[in-house]
């Protein structure tokens, strides 16, 4: 397989399943201050020209976290990514839904791209505080997920591992943690794939 990706973004969610299932794939960086994902060669893989994106054996692209998270669940069901139940795993793409399109595409997203939100530059500061509360307020409905639990539906799943990229985001930017959310962002950083994943990334463990 191919895993397009840009280390530190998103994707370093997906690396880290990637390795959790123990997967052969191949990593190709998407240079995304310099335009990769614009260019022709991406577009034609992906024409969303968005990351992660991960080529399968059979050529064909699945696009979007959760999308690419579910399928590697599915696909490597001995790693217990999923729950066997119904409802627990819609819980579990309850939180993965949550991490990834609330706290990231509506929090983070505000602050890390604040003029695609807005072009005034005089709202910029408005905007991104409203980012910081959205991620506040997300961080708090996983801190009450996370009470009294190692992880957010007991065991490690692909929700976690959509959690914790927003948790190594608010780590970097000096967010402050609830309780429990930092409590599962040290858990996480224990975990021998994503201490590999952050190495092979360039980050310090």
């Amino acid at each position: 397989m191919k895993f397009y990706m840009t280390p530190g973004s998103c994707s370093t969610g997906i690396h880290i399943l990637l390795e959790e299932v123990g997967a052969v794939f191949e990593v190709y960086i998407v240079n995304l201050p310099a335009g990769d994902h614009l260019k022709p060669d991406y577009l034609a893989i992906n024409p969303k020209g968005t990351i992660p994106t991960l080529v399968r054996n059979d050529g064909t692209a699945i696009t979007e976290f959760q999308a690419i998270a579910w399928w590697l669940a599915r696909q490597y069901p001995r790693r217990g990514l999923l729950p066997t139940d119904a409802e627990g795993e819609v819980r579990v793409l309850e939180a993965m839904n949550h991490a990834v399109g609330t706290i990231h595409g509506q929090g983070f997203t505000r602050i890390f791209t604040t003029a695609n939100v807005t072009p005034n530059p005089a709202d910029h500061d408005a905007v991104q505080a409203r980012g910081r509360q959205i991620v506040a307020d997300g961080f708090a409905v996983m801190d009450g997920l996370l009470a009294g639990r190692e992880y957010l539906v007991g065991t490690f799943s692909i929700a976690d591992a959509a959690l914790f990229y927003t948790e190594f985001w608010a780590d970097r930017l000096k967010l402050p943690l609830p309780p429990n959310c930092a409590s599962h962002f040290r858990r996480m950083l224990a975990r021998p794939a994503v201490s590999q994943v952050l190495r092979e990334e360039g980050y310090r463990v």
